[in-house]
């Protein structure tokens, strides 16, 4: 810029030297240029603003992404944490129902082995009860047959002890050896077991109790039959009773084994659930971090765009302001040229350096709609038209330099209430999205206990349904059961009274006929089968009715402990849930008293927020927006000034070359 300033020098020599005075032509020029790069600046200017206005625009929509990824990152990392540590509780219980499953399993399958064993045991011992009660049956037919007859009748009267009379019966090929040693043994067994009891009590036996004693034999092999049955009938009960209380330690076991399953299968649906919730929220972490990592570079980037363009700005307004004082300069060059000839026309270069100060201020206050600039052009062309010298110059500039230094502790004012309101609205808007946070995830846990409750109180109904359909069977049960035992009491009764006149009829013939001659052989024969038919057919129905009704009684108590489990099963299901459906609903309302004091805060806080935004952002124009102006307006006055020092430096001097002209002449 110097050397065109010398350049301008070198050209404006000659013209002065040959047409006299041109130099008002020539400062116009320099004026002019002075115009132009004024302009330039103002384009500058306003671009610059432009780009400014982008970059802030830009800035805020990363920042706001910058915020949003973050917050959802956070959000993300709490709800890995949080599923991880379900899961760890959920395997933590997995492994408890494992274990709780595992020792039931043990428990079941000692009762079973138990069982087992127990059942084998009654086989056989039923086994051998039935195949002795048989033989007695059999003995007892074929005693009384042959004791019918002649012969044989009086072989067994003659036969000295039981022992002989099986004898006899062997040789009559009435019973086979292996019969007959089971009856003698039998026989000997409990005669041994009597005559032991006996000698304690009354003494030795007679050595001939059987001798002679047909009826004794049959009486005796009698007592030992209904001893068999009675004896079988306890075993028969006893292991009755043994498989009730191991089925109803089965059932028991089968029901916590069906329980356990039933929440580790649930378990186990729940930890599917989370290690799926965790993984989605793994994988929307992985995005988020991405996009928030570009956000963050992308607002790198555009901060050291912006930065780079403000320092071009700030070199090519330096620039600027170089080239007009160097313009500045160049006048002051051509007037020192020219000599003190010039006097008018630095008159009329400072007139036009003045209305080109004002035209700057006014342009100033035009753009950026001030009235205090405006007012400021006003009083400077108020100045300027007052008077003229050095001493306008100087209030002028003193002028512009007051309302500098007023832009000034504005600017320093408006950047501390910045500071302030950045901070409290930082602030605010903390709580508040802290507080919208709390409520949402409150909301969230209110809502999942009031569906559970629903649904456990849906269950407990349910439930409470079956338990008295439940009572409602039993009470059928128990009079089905009641009218069954009535019937089987009446037909025993009955069977057992006419089976006992059958017996007693036998009894009684065949005394008679054993008395008789042999001629009535024949008929007493026909008679006596027919009644042993008859007795056999009694004693047949007689059985049939204990068995059954002990079949029936046994199924009875069966399904009755079967209903008393599943009813105490179902109770305590219902007082279990009915529990826990009791305890979400006072959580659910604690709660929502959190919730509700949390809204009375976010109430408040929302309050302040809105104050703190009516004072902070409820403006006509930004921050960042009054600051850019503010700083143009500085700028700008700076210029005018830098006008004004170039002008006053001009005249100072030229007024001195006038004077020294004067005294000259």
């Amino acid at each position: 810029m110097k050397c065109a300033v010398v350049g301008l020098v070198a050209l404006v020599a000659p013209a002065v030297a040959d047409e006299g005075s041109p130099i008002a032509k020539v400062i116009q020029m320099v004026s002019d240029l002075q115009t132009k790069v004024i302009g330039e600046g103002e384009v500058s200017q306003k671009e610059y603003d432009e780009f400014s206005e982008w970059c802030e625009e830009q800035s805020k929509n990363f920042q706001f992404e910058i915020k949003t990824g973050t917050s959802q990152v956070e959000e993300l990392k709490a709800t890995i944490a949080s599923e991880t540590a379900k899961a760890a509780e959920l395997n933590t219980e997995i492994e408890e129902l494992a274990a709780d499953i595992s020792k039931d399993d043990a428990e079941l399958k000692a009762a079973t082995e138990i069982r087992t064993k127990e059942n084998s045991d009654f086989v056989a011992e039923e086994k051998e009860l039935s195949e002795t009660i048989d033989t007695l049956s059999r003995a007892l037919i074929i005693l009384e047959r042959e004791m019918a007859k002649g012969a044989s009748m009086m072989q067994l009267k003659n036969a000295a002890s039981i022992t002989d009379a099986l004898a006899v019966l062997m040789q009559a090929a009435s019973l086979n050896s292996a019969d007959a040693s089971r009856l003698t043994a039998l026989v000997q067994s409990s005669q041994q077991s009597q005559d032991d009891s006996d000698a304690e009590s009354l003494g030795a036996p007679a050595p001939d109790a059987y001798k002679g004693q047909s009826g004794g034999i049959v009486d005796t092999l009698g007592d030992l039959k209904g001893k068999g049955e009675t004896q079988l009938d306890e075993a028969r009960k006893k292991e009755t009773n043994a498989l009730n209380k191991f089925q109803m330690v089965e059932q028991s076991l089968n029901d916590a084994i069906g329980v356990s399953k039933k929440n580790t299968a649930e378990a186990k649906k729940s930890l599917g659930q989370s290690d799926e919730k965790k993984a989605v929220a793994e994988g929307d972490l992985d995005v988020t971090s991405k996009d928030l990592a570009e956000d963050t570079k992308a607002l790198g980037g555009l901060h050291q765009d912006c930065m780079t363009k403000a320092q071009d700005f700030e070199a090519e307004t330096k620039s600027r302001s170089e080239e007009l004082a160097a313009l500045a300069k160049a006048k002051e060059i051509i007037i020192e040229a020219t000599g003190g000839g010039a006097a008018s026309l630095l008159q009329v270069s400072s007139q036009s350096a003045s209305v080109e100060a004002v035209r700057l201020v006014r342009n100033l206050a035009q753009k950026h709609h001030s009235k205090a600039l405006a007012q400021l052009a006003s009083r400077i062309s108020m100045r300027l038209h007052a008077g003229s010298g050095e001493d306008v110059f100087a209030k002028v500039k003193a002028l512009i330099g007051d309302m500098i230094e007023r832009l000034n502790e504005e600017a320093e004012k408006d950047a501390t209430e910045k500071a302030f309101c950045d901070k409290e609205l930082a602030e605010a808007n903390a709580k508040k999205d802290e507080r919208e946070t709390l409520i949402k995830k409150l909301t969230t846990k209110i809502d999942q206990a009031q569906d559970r409750s629903a649904k456990l109180k849906e269950e407990v109904s349910a439930l409470q349904k079956e338990i008295s359909d439940l009572g409602a069977s039993q009470i059928q049960m128990d009079k089905m059961r009641q009218e069954e035992k009535a019937a089987f009491v009446s037909a025993e009764a009955e069977t057992s009274k006419g089976l006992k006149g059958i017996r007693l009829a036998l009894k009684v013939l065949k005394d008679y006929y054993a008395k008789a001659d042999s001629s009535s052989e024949g008929a007493a024969g026909g008679i006596v089968s027919l009644l042993e038919v008859c007795e056999s057919d009694f004693a047949k129905t007689l059985a049939e009715l204990k068995a059954t009704e002990e079949s029936s009684s046994a199924e009875y108590d069966k399904e009755t402990k079967e209903n008393e489990i599943e009813k105490v099963t179902k109770e305590q299901d219902v007082k279990y849930k009915g529990k826990e459906s009791v305890g979400l609903d006072k959580s659910a309302a604690e709660m929502k008293n959190d919730v509700d004091g949390t809204s009375d805060e976010l109430g408040a806080v929302l309050e302040g927020l809105k104050e703190l935004e009516d004072r902070c952002i409820a403006k006509p124009e930004s921050y960042e927006d009054i600051k850019a102006k503010r700083e143009a307006e500085i700028a700008g006055l700076k210029d005018a000034l830098q006008i004004l020092d170039g002008e006053a430096v001009l005249l100072q001097r030229s007024s001195k070359r006038s004077l020294r002209g004067v005294r000259r002449h």
